[in-house]
């Protein structure tokens, strides 16, 4: 009469090794750039909530912190900018960018709000806005960027100007004036302004650490399989 044993002995397979080996680093680095990513946002959005102190432009400088209040003084160019391809509650239309000569003879571009695009594209929005000396506040930001920027072409001559997600330096040209590189975001109760609903862009802080706990799952899960899968039995 014979007796047959069973046990388990740590053997990795090639093709298993191989999966674990090539998507284990990936899955580790997505979630650490999602943790990077995390507190980017977590410190934009500490920027926006704490920003209560308004700063005057001779205490501002061309690197200013984001969403710093700010209010400046000087008068509106009649020469403006619409950017192309800004949704707002699902809605598609633009961005109102408007130039404003400052009183210390710099040039500062103010965003003052989005207005919906004509669903046949053959009309553009009224825009106007007086030439009058004024003070102005809002907020330190940028203009919108895109994820992934096509190449729209030339653009046309008049005014306003439609863009695809320009920068400065591409209004800069337009202009063929000096700009400051961060642009005022109008405050929402400021007068002549459009839909004006700022806030930090990109995802929430706890989206993006969701994100990375649901990465260092599947790295974990990862490793657990293998470890399983390495574990075969034999006979004794």
């Amino acid at each position: 009469m014979s007796t047959t044993a069973t046990a388990r002995r740590f053997r990795p397979e090639l093709v298993p090794s191989l999966v674990t080996a090539a998507f284990l680093p990936l899955l580790v680095w997505l979630g650490l750039w999602q943790l990077d990513r995390w507190e980017e946002q977590s410190t934009m959005h500490a920027w926006f909530d704490s920003a209560d102190a308004v700063a005057t432009l001779a205490e501002l400088h061309d690197d200013p912190q984001p969403f710093q209040r700010a209010q400046v003084q000087g008068r509106f160019d009649d020469r403006q900018f619409l950017i192309d391809n800004i949704t707002e509650n699902s809605r598609v239309g633009y961005y109102v960018i408007t130039p404003m000569k400052l009183v210390d003879g710099r040039t500062l571009l103010v965003n003052r709000g989005w207005v919906p695009a004509d669903p046949a594209r053959v009309v553009l929005p009224s825009i106007e806005t007086t030439r009058s000396l004024r003070d102005v506040s809002g907020r330190v930001g940028k203009l919108p960027s895109a994820g992934l920027k096509l190449d729209s072409g030339k653009a046309d001559d008049s005014w306003p100007s439609v863009r695809q997600f320009p920068d400065v330096a591409e209004l800069q040209a337009a202009l063929d004036t000096a700009l400051l590189p961060w642009v005022l975001l109008l405050d929402e109760s400021a007068d002549d302004g459009y839909v004006r609903n700022w806030r930090p862009p990109g995802l929430s802080p706890e989206r993006h650490l969701g994100y990375a706990v649901q990465w260092f799952a599947l790295a974990a899960t990862l490793i657990v399989l293998w470890v399983v899968l390495s574990y075969r039995k034999r006979e004794r």
